[in-house]
């Protein structure tokens, strides 16, 4: 840790050393499209300038060299095994470690090292060890005498370390919570690893901003090369280059612990090619990489045979990780329930006042609630993927809407009509299942997935809009000048003071609301609400890289985000401002369950509602497919697997129980569900450039958040219609702001959409820039932004037989984008910028 605040990971070597030695190993997992070799850096002191020999704060010349070394294959390289069973053996580890210098934490590994009998060695001298573990160029020496060891003044560069680097969408990615240090020592006899966890990480300069794991290697000069230090090095590095292992190590309390991770990450690395291979075999598993063939489609069942069989041996695991064993997560999983139940029952909430509106009162709040209830619980305690949320959405509201004006122009009964086409649907849905349909999902493109995800989230923010305005329109300006009748507000005044027979005689006269109540202040007060849930909850939201309060306390105000923001600005609504009438949902009393006289319906009335049954199909199908696979993106590292085919059967069946009981349509939801993992994640973060990076360690696969979220809002069928009726309504409409401002977090599309307002010197060095023409760049966002204007035009125009095709839309970008854009855009260009990046 150099005095002028820098701190080099490579090999720093002067002149006078040996060139062999002379090399800073950094390790990647595959061939790395960096160029390497050597680069000379010059490294000027600003404490002081000056050009003799005698200055010792002067300007002094270092060589860097560079060079990529393989990670260690643990299947076929019986030396990997061997030096970790040595290790065990004559095992040094610090699991405490509250030193906060480097040249601290070193001095106390090499002392532990020194005192261990099984690792004697007589013979060393670790002071001059530790002066050789570092390269102090042109420095005077200061002995320290109270500790024994000699360290250098000025220039203070680890001689030879290793780093695990990879090429992300971002550029070059340091692994800066470990660091493994190496060191050749003439006088030693054997080999010697000490594997130091820091109790906080420590900042160490340059690409070493979160140091938690120190490994020092020690190896005698002249040994056979399958000793050396660098292949030890190679050993311990490729271990530490897993982020899951690196979390397991970390929540280890004793050495015990300790050693038994290592033992389960070399059984994991061994078996590792072996799981791959064994994963590629399953033919009906869409994330596979096997081409799509007709064939496929005609193995009926087999794809929800291969998802049980996937997934059933894990269930009993999906309701004890993080409840039973030493990894456990009870506050996670609370603050997760709690968050599910505010972002999936506020929802419920608003689609069942749209629905009781548009259906008058068929479908309302309370059927919204319980069938969300009754699906939810179905689903998280029999899905293949529970960490995805099924939700009544703004499409499906818009879909029944459209029913409505249907079974009112032609005189059809709704709950027959209704229960006839989520029949259909359920059946297409069952036999989408059966046939495979979901290995369609190798056509949805990363692109596809980011148009229909950012449709989405403006579809949030345009319901959010909506209602402003007409709070607005409504009450904000005074009927005067509204509509200009101040003569006939005159004259209805004169009247009633005059008591004019042909105004009186038919009863009283009843002016309207907006003109007797406080009109401006209803609509600024709802703003006010609407911005303010949106505003605390997001800065709740990235409280988590805020360097305020403790880092589990910045987690836990980070993840009850929400619920904090609608439980203020409820209480501020309805309480702070409670003489000011705000817009609250509408409640009916009756029963709940109704089931569907489907005999009222006639032959055609069916085959009308088959039609309007597979469009139906066509948005479950695309929107459970595409939240499923957003799902079990690559960078969110689940590993119990997916069930596409199942999970789309599923759908079916719970939907055969919501059109016969006269319940809301429901599938899995955008973004509820990738929110839901985010909750459930375990981060590391790491800083480059000034700026602050998070990367998912694990995810906490479990079924118990979703379930108990799904009881509670069961349970809140009790509070209708106090209290949940002193949740205002701009406080939904804040939460729909909120849920499309997170939901837009790693949208490459948006990314490169502000591409489009920056100057090109201030673009980051994300894959697609590195290897795609600015220009093609340009095109590609372009073609992307048509096609999310199309989905906008037709899903939000305001005549509603037109929204009656938005499904087939969303489908035809299946074919625009497979073989239409590969015409304009170079297929291999757009491979790149489709590219899943973890």
């Amino acid at each position: 840790m150099a005095k002028n605040g820098y701190f080099y990971q490579e090999m720093e070597q002067r002149e006078r050393e040996e060139h062999e030695e002379g090399s800073e190993e950094r390790e990647e997992g595959q061939d790395s499209p960096i160029p390497s070799g050597d680069d000379i850096h010059l490294y000027g002191n600003q404490t002081h300038q000056g050009g003799t020999e005698s200055d010792v704060h002067g300007c002094v010349l270092l060589n860097t060299s560079r060079r990529y070394v393989k990670l260690m294959n643990f299947e076929e390289e019986v030396r990997a095994h061997r030096d970790l069973d040595g290790f065990l053996e004559r095992a040094s580890i610090l699991l405490h470690e509250d030193e906060a210098s480097l040249d601290d934490v070193l001095k106390t590994m090499l002392l532990h090292v020194s005192q261990d009998p099984h690792t004697a060695e007589p013979s060393c001298n670790f002071e001059e060890i530790m002066s050789s573990l570092f390269t102090d160029a042109g420095s005077q020496e200061v002995n320290d005498r109270s500790a024994n060891f000699i360290f250098y003044d000025n220039v203070h560069l680890l001689s030879e370390t290793l780093q695990c680097v990879t090429a992300t969408a971002t550029g070059i990615q340091y692994q800066q919570s470990w660091l493994c240090i190496l060191c050749n020592v003439k006088n030693l006899q054997r080999r010697h690893v000490c594997i130091s966890r820091l109790d906080r990480p420590q900042n160490w300069g340059e690409n070493c901003a979160e140091v938690r794991y120190v490994i020092l290697i020690l190896a005698p000069s002249k040994m056979k090369s399958t000793k050396t230090a660098m292949e030890l090095g190679r050993t311990f590095a490729s271990m530490f280059s897993d982020i899951s292992f690196r979390q397991k190590l970390l929540e280890s309390k004793t050495q015990e612990e300790f050693k038994e991770a290592l033992l389960i990450q070399r059984y994991h690395l061994t078996a590792a090619k072996r799981k791959t291979t064994a994963v590629e075999g399953e033919e009906t598993d869409p994330h596979s990489q096997k081409p799509l063939k007709c064939r496929d489609f005609f193995r009926v069942g087999r794809g929800i045979y291969e998802d049980l069989c996937r997934r059933l041996p894990l269930y009993p695991s999906d309701f004890t990780d993080g409840l039973v064993g030493n990894n456990k997560a009870l506050v996670k999983f609370m603050t997760t329930s709690i968050f599910l139940y505010i972002a999936v029952l506020l929802p419920a909430i608003a689609f069942g006042s749209l629905n009781d509106e548009s259906t008058r009162g068929e479908i309302d709040v309370q059927k919204t609630i319980i069938g969300q209830s009754i699906g939810g619980i179905i689903y998280s305690l029999c899905a293949g993927s529970p960490l995805v949320i099924p939700l009544t959405t703004a499409p499906i509201a818009i879909f029944i809407s459209v029913i409505r004006g249907i079974c009112d122009d032609y005189e059809l009964d709704f709950a027959a009509f209704y229960a006839c086409i989520g029949l259909w649907n359920s059946l297409f849905l069952i036999m989408g299942g059966v046939f495979n349909l979901s290995l369609l999902v190798k056509l949805f493109k990363r692109s596809i997935e980011e148009v229909i995800a950012l449709f989405i989230s403006i579809a949030f923010v345009a319901d959010a809009v909506k209602g402003t305005v007409k709070i607005f329109h409504e009450f904000y300006h005074a009927p005067t000048l509204a509509n200009g009748s101040a003569a006939e507000l005159n004259r209805i005044s004169g009247s009633l003071h005059s008591g004019e027979p042909n105004l009186t005689e038919t009863g009283p006269v009843s002016l309207p609301e907006s003109f007797i109540l406080c009109t401006r202040a209803r609509p600024l007060l709802f703003l006010l609400l609407m911005l303010g849930t949106l505003w605390v909850g997001y800065t709740l939201y990235q409280f988590r890289r805020s360097p305020f309060l403790h880092v589990k306390m910045r987690e836990i105000l980070s993840d009850c985000a929400l619920p904090i923001s609608v439980l203020v600005f409820s209480y501020v609504g309805s309480y702070v401002f409670n003489d000011i009438a705000l817009p609250v949902f509408n409640f009916h009393e009756g029963p709940v369950f109704q089931i569907a006289p489907l005999d009222k319906l006639s032959g055609a009335s069916v085959l009308s509602a088959m039609g309007l049954g597979f469009l139906l199909f066509l948005l479950i199908f695309i929107d459970q497919n595409i939240v499923v696979s957003l799902t079990n993106a690559p960078e969110n590292r689940l590993l119990k697997g997916t069930a596409y085919h199942w999970d789309l059967t599923l759908s079916g069946l719970i939907n055969i129980l919501m059109s016969v009981l006269g319940l809301p349509w429901m599938h899995a939801a955008f973004p509820h569900s990738t929110l839901h993992v985010r909750q459930l994640a375990i981060v590391e973060e790491r800083v480059e450039g000034g700026h602050l990076y998070e990367t998912i360690v694990s995810v906490k696969e479990t079924r118990v958040t979703s379930l108990v979220a799904n009881i509670l809002i069961g349970v809140s069928l009790f509070l209708l219609p106090v209290p949940l009726q002193w949740i205002p309504k701009p406080v939904l409409y804040g939460l729909f702001l909120y849920i499309a401002l997170t939901s837009i977090d790693g949208n490459q599309m948006c990314d490169r959409m502000a591409l489009l307002l920056k100057e090109q010197t201030s673009y980051p060095p994300a894959h697609y820039i590195r290897k795609v023409p600015q220009r093609k760049i340009h095109y590609f966002t372009f073609l992307q932004m048509v096609q999310l204007l199309f989905l906008c035009a037709f899903g939000m125009y305001p005549l509603p037989y037109m929204k009656m095709i938005f499904p087939l839309l969303m489908f035809i970008l299946i074919p625009i984008r497979n073989y239409l854009l590969p015409r304009i855009i170079d297929a291999k260009y757009l491979d790149i910028m489709d590219a899943q990046r973890m």
